[in-house]
């Protein structure tokens, strides 16, 4: 059975590793010319398996005028003559209730667990050297408003087997000393030692390098144009300089997804969130983080890559703009000075990066069939793409294949796909 994976982000790397074990026979193509160029290319580099909790969520809508208006907020909107950014804001707005934000991140934390329980025996099992570290996560907060919202949060995942631990201001610290020059602005923090860090960029480029040498095929440098279906089934796809033919389709293809779907008949509630990042080289000796840090009052994330540190942050909404503006870099080396005490002249190697979140407005990423006949999904992780990829793969092979087994009998997905259908 010949299954094309359109996209050679994380998720569509994962997607055909687990397909190939199930016996599949795998093509990947994606427009760009090398894998991991998206997204996965510079990212926050966290595996926050335990902060899933969606952006859509009821206490967003009375910060959105300070969030969208002021000149320095990590979330900004920029209005665009285009239907489906203004489509995408009102669903978002919709799905900002208690129970809408309680119910997803009960599905999100099942399918982050999934990913922890996979994406470390991966890793090991096929020798990738991406600077891997389980080093935990601590978030910081600025204020008792935030630091209350947080208890509450921590308090209701831990009924669905979450670990996370409260900390004073002086147990943050304790806990990570780079942040000794940053304590004034820090109430408390959440400890979670099960979180890790790890270069996604690295991750992809050395799986591929796996995928290959089993067989699997990449296609790279070749822009997918449309998606054939004829009597609500996939035929193929069309590629610049011919086409690709395939008993089943997979769509991993990230902020883009949208409009190859719409070839199909499909409607996706995606958008892409524009994110920024910098990589900073920490000379020998020099103190660096031991542990993934998030300051909740500049929305800015710092995770520690061998002898690097991720920077990364910040939510655009601003279409496909792929500008990187000096004033949000600049933020950026600030936060670093301020929040991790990084000393180093950081005007040189920041390595500046931006990219492009697939978001859905609820947060769940869409996984598994659609109406077309062999044409699945595997899109729309947001922010948390590389936290996600290995169970959303596994999951959606699981869909394949149980789909495609003719009879067989086959166990059920590990965990329930409901919650992830496309609807």
């Amino acid at each position: 059975m010949r299954v094309l994976v359109i996209g050679a982000g994380v998720i569509g790397l994962t997607t055909a590793y687990f397909l190939q074990r199930q016996g599949f026979e795998v093509t990947v193509v994606d427009r760009e010319t090398g894998v991991g160029r998206g997204a996965s290319g510079g990212n926050g580099a966290q595996l926050s398996y335990s902060y899933v909790a969606p952006l859509a969520e009821p206490s967003v809508l009375a910060k959105l005028p300070s969030l969208l208006f002021a000149r320095d907020s990590p979330l900004v909107f920029r209005p665009r003559l285009e239907p489906a950014q203004w489509l995408w804001g009102m669903r978002f707005l919709a799905a900002a209730t208690r129970e809408r934000a309680r119910a997803t991140t009960a599905a999100l934390l099942k399918l982050a667990f999934l990913s922890r329980d996979l994406i470390e025996p991966l890793i090991a099992d096929e020798a990738i050297t991406c600077d891997f570290k389980r080093g935990g996560k601590l978030v910081v907060y600025p204020d008792e408003a935030s630091f209350a919202a947080a208890r509450a949060q921590v308090e209701y995942q831990a009924t669905l087997g979450c670990e996370q631990m409260l900390l004073s201001r002086e147990l943050c610290v304790g806990r990570e000393p780079a942040l000794a020059g940053y304590a004034d602005r820090i109430v408390g923090g959440v400890w979670t030692p099960s979180d890790a860090a790890a270069d996604c960029a690295a991750f992809c480029e050395q799986l591929a390098d796996r995928l290959r040498d089993r067989g699997v095929r990449f296609e790279l440098g070749r822009e997918v144009s449309s998606l054939r279906a004829r009597n609500g089934r996939f035929e193929g796809a069309d590629v610049d300089g011919g086409s690709l033919a395939a008993d089943v389709c997979v769509l991993a293809a990230g902020s883009h997804a949208p409009r190859l779907a719409r070839d199909a008949g499909l409607r996706l509630p995606i958008y892409p969130l524009k994110g920024y990042a910098i990589t900073l080289p920490v000379a020998r000796g020099a103190p660096l983080p031991g542990c993934s840090i998030t300051d909740i009052r500049r929305k800015v994330v710092f995770a520690p890559l061998g002898a690097r540190v991720r920077v990364a942050g910040f939510v655009e909404m601003a279409g496909h703009d792929a500008r990187i503006p000096q004033a949000r870099i600049d933020a950026l080396v600030a936060a670093a000075r301020e929040v991790i005490g990084l000393k180093a002249d950081l005007r040189t190697e920041l390595q500046p990066w931006c990219g492009f979140r697939p978001a859905t407005p609820s947060g769940l990423p869409i996984i598994g069939a659609t109406p077309v006949e062999g044409l699945y999904l595997n899109v729309g992780h947001g922010t948390l793409g590389w936290t996600l990829a290995a169970g959303s793969a596994k999951l959606l092979a699981e869909v394949v294949a149980g789909a495609r087994s003719f009879g067989t009998l086959r166990a059920p997905p590990t965990i329930d796909p409901r919650p992830f259908a496309f609807t």
